[in-house]
C-alpha cells in the first residue's frame, strides 16, 4: 500500500535537503529512491537496476549530499568527497543541474563541479583547485585531470558513482576506467546505476563493488501498456518520409516528439524534408559542439521546439572493433591532432542523447530507423513515459528488419510483462495522394544538404509556401472530421463591427493639422462632435 511506503522525512535527511525536495514537488520517493537511499546511508555498496525515468539520479545524489552535510558537522576541511562518472557530456551537465537543485539551501556547504565539457584542462584547473565536494565527469576527462595533477582523490574520496554503467564500456572507457581506479583509495563506497544488467555491468561489479546489495526493482525494463503504448509499422525506405510527413502534418502525432535516426546525413535530410512543409524541427548529433547540444536540450524542455531529430550513432557502432589501418602514418598523425578528443569525421565520441538524458514532457518517441540492439531500443523509448507520465513509441520497420524486431519483442515480453509492440493500423494506400509532394527533395537540390551542415544560407526558393497547407481533397476519407488540415493557418485580422466601448485613445498621426486639443478647445474627436457642441452652447 502507498501508506506503508517510506517517505523522505522518515529517512533521517537534513532539513535543508528536505526543503529542496519539497521545492522540487517530490511528494514521495520513487521505488528506486525508497529502497536505495536508506541502504546508501547505511554505507552499503549498491548495484541498482531500474528502468529509465525512475529517478535513479536522485537515488544516489540524495545520500551523497546527506553524507557530505553530516561529515561537515565535524570535519570542516574542504575536499573532494564524491566522484560521479557518466558516459556522456550531456548527462554530466544534467547530473550537475540535479545536484545543484538538491543543494539549493546548502550550496555553501556542498559544491559541485562538472568537468565533462570540452574546455581546456588549464581552464578547469582553478575550479578543481578549490576542491569541490562533488566532481562529475566522463572517465577520460577525470583521468586527464588526475594525470595533470589538477585533481587528487587518493586521500579524500569517500563515494564513487558510475551512472548508466551499462554504457561505460560500450563508449570506449574501459581502459580509462581501469587506469582511473588506480588513483582511488582502497576503501570507498560505490554505486552502479543502470537500466540494464549485461556482461559489462557484471565486469564493472567485480572491479568496483565490495559485497554489494543488488536491487532489481522492476521486472520490466519499460513501463507497461497502461503507461507506455508501443507500436510498430512496416514500411520500406521510400515510404518512411511519406509516413512521417502524414503523421506530423495531419496532427496524428501530437505533443513533444523525439525522432531517432541512424546517421548524421539522414538527420539533416529529414530536417530539410520537414522544412519544406513548414514543420520546424531542430537537429541533435555528434557533430554539434557540446554547448550547442545542451542548449538545444534546454530549449526543447522549455517548449521552444516540438520536434528534435536526434542521431543514436553509438548504438550502431561497434566499440570493440579495431580501428581501420591507414597506409600513410603522417596522415594519421595529422588527423589525430586535428580531431583530438573526437571520433571519425570529427564526431564527438562522448555524445549520447538516447542515454540517461531527461527530456521533459516528451509525449512520443519515433524510431525513424530501427535501433540495432535491444538495449538501444530500451534507452530510446525510455525518453518518454517517464515517472508517471504517459507516452507513445512508434517504430518504422522494413521487411529486412523483421528478425530484429522479433528479437526486441522477445526481450520485452520475456519476463511476462505487458509491454509488447502492437501493429500500428495505418493504411498506406489512403495516403497515396501525398506521395507526389514527398518526392526526394535532394534530387533537385543536391547542394542544400552540405550548405545546411556548414550553417550557410540556403537557396531562397527552397520552401514553397503552397506546400504548407493540405487541400481538403487529399485528406483520407477515414480521417475527415478527425483532423483539421487548416488548423495551422493564421486567421486574417478583421476589424470588429461592434461599436467600441469606454474611453478611446486617439492617435495624433491621423489628426488634421491645427486640430491639436492642447492648443484649442474646439477639438472634440471624430464622433460625438455635434453633441458636445450643443451641450457647450446650452451651458
Amino acid at each position: 500500500m502507498a501508506t506503508d511506503r517510506l517517505q523522505f522525512h522518515e529517512m533521517g535527511l537534513d532539513d535543508r535537503l528536505l526543503k529542496a525536495l519539497a521545492d522540487l514537488g517530490w511528494a514521495q520517493p520513487t521505488l528506486i529512491q525508497e529502497k536505495a537511499i536508506p541502504l546508501a546511508l547505511d554505507g552499503k555498496d549498491l548495484l541498482a537496476r531500474a528502468r529509465t525515468g525512475s529517478g535513479k539520479t536522485a537515488a544516489y545524489a540524495v545520500p551523497i549530499i546527506q553524507r557530505i552535510l553530516t561529515s561537515k558537522q565535524t570535519v570542516r576541511e574542504q575536499a573532494v568527497r564524491a566522484l560521479i562518472l557518466v558516459p556522456t557530456k550531456e548527462l554530466g551537465q544534467q547530473v550537475q543541474a540535479m545536484v545543484r537543485e538538491l543543494t539549493a539551501f546548502c550550496a555553501r556547504d556542498v559544491r559541485v563541479a562538472d568537468v565533462s565539457g570540452k574546455a581546456d584542462l588549464s581552464a578547469q584547473r582553478p575550479i578543481l583547485m578549490e576542491k569541490p565536494d562533488v566532481v562529475v565527469g566522463t572517465p577520460s576527462r577525470v583521468l586527464a585531470h588526475l594525470n595533470a595533477q589538477n585533481l587528487s582523490l587518493q586521500s579524500s574520496l569517500e563515494m564513487l558513482v558510475i551512472d548508466e554503467a551499462d554504457l561505460i564500456f560500450s563508449f570506449g572507457f574501459e581502459s580509462d576506467l581501469k587506469s582511473l581506479l588506480c588513483h582511488l583509495p582502497k576503501i570507498y563506497q560505490a554505486f552502479l546505476m543502470s537500466a540494464t544488467l549485461n556482461e559489462e555491468v557484471q565486469a564493472l561489479k567485480e572491479l568496483v563493488l565490495h559485497n554489494p546489495v543488488t536491487l532489481k526493482l522492476q521486472g520490466s525494463q519499460l513501463p507497461d501498456s497502461s503507461q507506455l503504448q508501443q507500436y510498430s509499422v512496416q514500411c520500406e525506405e521510400e515510404d518512411k518520409f511519406l509516413l512521417i510527413y502524414t503523421l506530423l502534418k495531419l496532427g496524428l502525432v501530437r505533443g513533444k516528439t523525439l525522432l531517432f535516426i541512424a546517421t548524421v546525413d539522414r538527420c539533416y535530410r529529414l530536417k530539410l524534408f520537414l522544412e519544406q512543409f513548414s514543420i520546424p524541427a531542430c537537429v541533435l548529433n555528434s557533430e554539434l559542439p557540446v554547448h550547442s547540444r545542451c542548449h538545444i536540450i534546454t530549449q526543447f524542455n522549455q517548449g521552444f521546439y516540438d520536434y528534435i531529430i536526434a542521431t543514436d550513432e553509438q548504438s550502431l557502432a561497434k566499440p570493440n572493433a579495431p580501428p581501420k589501418e591507414e597506409d600513410d602514418a603522417d596522415k594519421k598523425k595529422k588527423k589525430k591532432k586535428k580531431n583530438a578528443g573526437k571520433g571519425e569525421g570529427g564526431k564527438d565520441k562522448e555524445y549520447g542523447v538516447s542515454r540517461g538524458i531527461d527530456f521533459q514532457n516528451v509525449s512520443n518517441v519515433i524510431n525513424f530507423d530501427l535501433p540495432s540492439t535491444v538495449e538501444s531500443y530500451i534507452h530510446r523509448v525510455g525518453r518518454t513515459a517517464r515517472a508517471d507520465n504517459p507516452g507513445t513509441a512508434l517504430t518504422f520497420v522494413s521487411h529486412t528488419e523483421l528478425p530484429l524486431l522479433a528479437e526486441i519483442e522477445d526481450a520485452l515480453t520475456g519476463d511476462g510483462s505487458d509491454c509488447s509492440l502492437k501493429p500500428y493500423g495505418f493504411k498506406m494506400e489512403e495516403i497515396e495522394g501525398f506521395r507526389y509532394r514527398c518526392r526526394t527533395y535532394f534530387e533537385d537540390n543536391p547542394r542544400d544538404l552540405q550548405l545546411l551542415r556548414h550553417d550557410r544560407d540556403l537557396h531562397p526558393a527552397i520552401i514553397k509556401p503552397h506546400l504548407k497547407n493540405i487541400p481538403d481533397y487529399l485528406v483520407p476519407t477515414a480521417l475527415k472530421g478527425v483532423v483539421n488540415p487548416h488548423s495551422g493557418r493564421k486567421k486574417r485580422w478583421r476589424p470588429s463591427k461592434a461599436e467600441p466601448t469606454g474611453v478611446q485613445r486617439q492617435s495624433f498621426k491621423h489628426q488634421h493639422r491645427g486640430r491639436n486639443p492642447l492648443k484649442t478647445f474646439r477639438y472634440t474627436g471624430k464622433k460625438g462632435k455635434e453633441g458636445v457642441r450643443k451641450k457647450a452652447s446650452q451651458s
